[in-house]
């Protein structure tokens, strides 16, 4: 199963660097695998540096924001308990994980992981319509490149009228920036 969340890993001058990521994980949280494309950030960072931390998080402002490079200010955070690295403070849960084994030998890696350690943070919110349709929207908005800018805007309008009827003022504001991402983006086009 594929799971959406975040990933911080550590930046080479030290710092925390954040990106969405979605894992195939196990049942019980114990392993998982990322498949970073081998241009990413997070695959650099993880490569000199094999230990990070996923989170699992209902902050779809969040999410939307990390996926397209708009974080206005680094999220909350402190220093993860076992690896070298950093815990979002407002996540639901933190998984610091140690990589095992990476295969390159593909257009996307392979980074098996096993968590080190598991920790809550806080209650998930829920299950949300419009939630969901922000984190698909920020899917789509990271694939900018690969599809026609028209096909987006054409699932953006639906899931406008979900979020606009199912939610609240953070995940309005999460498709307002994506939305505005992949505007821009198709007047560079």
């Amino acid at each position: 199963m594929i799971l959406e969340g975040l990933v911080t890993s550590l930046a080479a001058d030290g710092s925390m660097h954040l990106a969405p990521m979605g894992p195939s994980v196990d049942a019980g949280m114990t392993r998982f695998m990322l498949r970073p494309f081998p241009t990413s950030q997070t695959y650099q960072n993880l490569r000199r540096h094999p230990e990070g931390v996923f989170h699992v998080t209902d902050d779809v402002l969040l999410l939307a924001q990390a996926s397209i490079g708009r974080l206005p200010n680094a999220p909350a955070h402190r220093s993860a308990s076992l690896v070298r690295g950093f815990v979002l403070t407002d996540a639901c849960r933190a998984y610091e994980f140690h990589v095992g084994s990476v295969d390159d030998s593909e257009q996307r890696v392979k980074m098996e992981c096993e968590v080190v350690h598991a920790e809550h943070l806080r209650d998930f919110f829920g299950f949300n319509r419009a939630k969901n349709a922000v984190v698909e929207a920020a899917i789509l908005a990271t694939r900018v490149h690969l599809i026609p800018v028209e096909e987006i805007l054409t699932e953006y309008a639906k899931f406008d009228a979900i979020v606009r009827k199912t939610g609240g003022e953070q995940e309005r504001a999460a498709l307002d920036v994506l939305l505005e991402y992949v505007a821009e983006a198709g007047r560079r086009a």
